[in-house]
């Protein structure tokens, strides 16, 4: 890693120190927004990329942590948090919302907790990989480590 850390990717290395996550971040030369570009980077399959996705879920900020390989259905998210209308939220929702921006949201590092749904299909990977607050990192984790330092609630995202 190199020696100095955009800000918001060392508030997200703290926070994984403090819970206690082992896995190292990555940083890439190039920016990988997505979770086919990140996939590639790493040489994993797109499923086993947690795209963190900010969601407007009634004025209230709700992270869905789903696989790359998944489209989350607003529908079944609205059902799944007992909201009336769930939305992709707007770049600046977002930054409010988590201090980072989009194509580098990370699990955790928010100025404070937000509501979040872990899609139960990470499960079927070994190892997880998720941004690291900043659109050139991630890090390796598992479905049950993001359920815990989260405190993320397991659901289906996608029909």
């Amino acid at each position: 890693m190199p020696e100095k850390l955009h800000p918001n990717v060392e508030k997200v290395a703290a926070a994984l120190r403090e819970h206690g996550v082992t896995g190292e971040i990555v940083v890439f030369d190039e920016a990988t927004p997505t979770a086919a570009t990140a996939a590639a980077q790493l040489g994993c399959e797109v499923g086993a990329i947690a795209n963190s996705l900010i969601f407007d879920a009634d004025g209230a900020p709700l992270l869905v942590l789903t696989s790359g390989a998944h489209r989350v259905d607003t529908g079944l998210i609205a059902e799944t948090v007992g909201a009336a209308k769930v939305r992709r939220a707007a770049p600046d929702f977002v930054r409010a919302a988590t201090g980072q921006v989009i194509g580098g949201v990370a699990p955790l590092g928010h100025p404070a907790p937000i509501r979040t749904l872990v899609d139960v299909w990470l499960d079927r990977h070994e190892v997880v990989w998720a941004a690291a607050g900043h659109p050139h990192t991630v890090f390796p984790t598992s479905f049950t480590e993001l359920v815990r330092v989260t405190g993320g609630t397991p659901a289906e995202v996608e029909r």
